[in-house]
């Protein structure tokens, strides 16, 4: 009876940490990027795929056009960290070509890992070593402050783009209210 009870236990506290919508929050780099990356995931997921083709404008990324600028950001910016990018990632056009949801998250789901193992495996005296990054010179440091600052700024988009066609957000009252 007492393993019983201490495997609920257990369970419901792995299941509060899973809905946790602040998980990560004020925990540096890696807590803010678990945080971030799930909220991207999870709104990714919440979006119907025949959203993804969705603007807000002529000439304004679709939502699959968003999600896969990030993606190819997080791969991009690592780059320049010392991890080479994916051989089976093919970044000519994909911003345009690659529109099946499953897809698009896929990537998404890969670039975000990639970021997050590459960071998780950094010395840190290695955050201070130089890059040259579009004719200037960054720390690697930077250059990871970079990736999630991009991922935020991408998230808020996509989190309009979805509020624009009714979607609340999974981590909104609204949205947990589903």
């Amino acid at each position: 009876m007492k393993v019983l009870l201490s495997m609920m236990l257990m369970c419901g506290a792995v299941l509060r940490a899973q809905q946790d919508p602040l998980e990560g929050v004020w925990q540096g780099f890696d807590g803010e990027w678990i945080h971030v990356s799930r909220q991207l995931v999870a709104l990714a997921e919440a979006i119907p795929a025949e959203k993804f083709a969705w603007r807000p404008a002529p000439g304004v990324r679709s939502t699959s056009e968003v999600v896969n600028h990030v993606t190819l950001a997080n791969f991009h910016l690592l780059g320049y960290t010392g991890p080479k990018v994916p051989a089976d990632l093919k970044s000519e056009g994909m911003e345009k070509r690659v529109t099946d949801k499953a897809e698009v998250i896929g990537w998404l789901k890969r670039s975000l890992e990639a970021v997050k193992v590459a960071h998780a495996g950094i010395a840190p005296s290695e955050l201070q070593r130089k890059v040259k990054i579009a004719g200037r010179e960054a720390t690697v440091d930077g250059m990871y402050l970079r990736i999630i600052v991009h991922a935020n700024e991408h998230m808020g988009q996509l989190v309009a783009y979805a509020r624009m066609n009714g979607i609340a957000p999974p981590w909104s009252e609204a949205g947990a209210k589903k």
